[in-house]
């Protein structure tokens, strides 16, 4: 049985970066590497072409009626840089203090090879193991996943056929606290532009008698926004579903300092919307903000001009049951609807994604025709979990948005069980990225534990 963590050592050496014309080297050997080890335990493995890069199909056969599990993950890494700011070599992975260094140890190289571990272990263990698995393993996810929508169509008619979505893409406040995400925010992105002059204009020589673009952008900002912090557009919250009991009593369980978090922020004071915590704020509510802002000079020192034009960047989050389509047309009707009539703008549409939740067994409005697999995986992660870190999981919303869950629950109608192995201080997309190599290991135990489990029917 091979060594995960050389292994791991292996695949992070593979320069895989995904938006990086010049890192098809690594995108290809990182693609291979993962491909090969799959048909090395046993695995029928394809490798479909996309666009841009491909994505990994490796199937292991069962008797008609088994229960059928995807498990997904990516093999493309975010950029290293800044270089000079790791302790060693991105790209040369270094364990120290019981952690494994390197760009995509976390993201998502480490917790995808704890389940292919799992699962290598477990079938040496059980050749006849009653269990279809597929694994979907995609190298665009660090570049908005572009190609996967038309693949998952492309081979709807072979994996609609699963009962769930096994992955770990998703984080845990600490190495014994282990979350199960059960809903992601949507996204939506667009940039105003706005146009007053024709050109650059001399601020002593024309100023006061026009409206400055600069101007007319932070009145527009300004309006979205009511003071209690609520977003300031017509129709926005009106299909929020209210946040349940249950899901406020699992936030408490996971605790939180909230002075700690304000210190950790470095503000003075929380702005979060009346009645919600600021940790339920982060996990439970939609958002706008503004994610940039500029026109005019930016250099040092001032130069006297009436910009000719200025801009926002502009992002909501959505919660589920809100649609993105609706909320775009929401929020651009506002913008025409405010913007000053003496200047001009255009709006550019840009990515979006649709909310996602999945109501685990046995909690309030869990869907009645939930598939019977999946509610087992569920009950399958609890007790395994427990075992296994010593504390039962906590099932949470996250903040973030992961696209392709909902793209997966779209074009599959499968649900997602999201269990979170990368932690705080694993410092996603950052300098010094790690993995914790005692929750890779529990993490193979845990998995091996709910893939048994779903197998026998417990």
């Amino acid at each position: 049985m091979f060594d995960p963590v050389e292994k791991l050592k292996e695949f992070v050496r593979h320069a895989s970066v995904s938006t990086d014309p010049t890192a098809k080297a690594g995108m290809a050997g990182a693609r291979d590497f993962i491909a090969g080890l799959l048909a090395e335990i046993g695995f029928k493995v394809e490798v479909v072409a996309t666009a841009l890069h491909p994505v990994i199909l490796a199937e292991r056969a069962a008797p008609a009626g088994c229960p059928h599990v995807i498990i997904y993950g990516h093999y493309d890494v975010q950029p290293a840089d800044p270089l000079n700011l790791w302790s060693s070599p991105a790209f040369e992975p270094e364990v120290r203090d019981g952690r494994i260094y390197g760009r995509g140890t976390a993201d998502n190289k480490g917790p995808l090879l704890t389940h292919v571990t799992a699962v290598a272990r477990l079938l040496a263990e059980r050749p006849d193991l009653p269990l279809r698995i597929t694994f979907m393993i995609e190298g665009e996810e660090e570049m908005g996943s572009p190609s996967f929508p038309k693949f998952l169509n492309d081979y709807r008619d072979r994996l609609k056929q699963a009962d769930l979505v096994l992955l770990s893409d998703t984080g845990s406040p600490d190495a014994d606290q282990i979350v199960i995400t059960c809903g992601l925010r949507g996204l939506v992105l667009s940039e105003v532009r706005v146009t007053g002059p024709r050109t650059d204009l001399h601020s002593g020589l024309h100023g006061g008698v026009l409206r400055n673009p600069i101007q007319a952008v932070a009145e527009l900002c300004a309006s979205l926004h009511s003071p209690d912090g609520r977003v300031n557009i017509p129709g926005f919250y009106d299909d929020v579903l209210e946040v349940e009991q249950w899901e406020r009593d699992e936030l408490k369980r996971l605790g939180g300092d909230e002075e700690a978090y304000r210190k950790f922020l470095g503000i003075p004071a929380f702005h979060p919307t009346a009645g919600y915590t600021p940790f339920e704020c982060t996990r439970y509510l939609p958002t706008l903000e503004f994610n940039g802002i500029g026109g005019g000079y930016q250099g040092e020192g001032s130069k006297t001009v009436i910009p000719s034009k200025a801009f926002v960047k502009i992002s909501c989050r959505l919660v589920a049951n809100q649609d993105p389509v609706k909320i775009r047309a929401l929020l651009h009707k506002t913008i025409a609807e405010r913007m000053p009539k003496d200047v001009t703008f255009e709006i550019i549409e840009q990515h979006n994604a649709v909310p996602y939740v999945v109501v685990p067994p046995d909690r309030p409005n869990t869907p009645a025709d939930q598939r019977p697999a999946l509610a087992a995986t569920f009950r399958a992660a609890d007790r395994a979990i427990a075992e296994v870190f010593g504390k039962a999981p906590i099932y949470l919303r996250e903040g973030g948005s992961v696209p392709i869950i909902a793209d997966i629950k779209r074009e599959l109608g499968l649900d997602s069980v999201m269990i979170g192995l990368f932690l705080p201080e694993d410092n996603l997309h950052a300098p010094d990225e790690s993995f914790h190599l005692g929750v890779m290991e529990k993490g193979i135990r845990a998995s091996m534990r709910i893939l048994a489990d779903l197998a026998d029917g417990k």
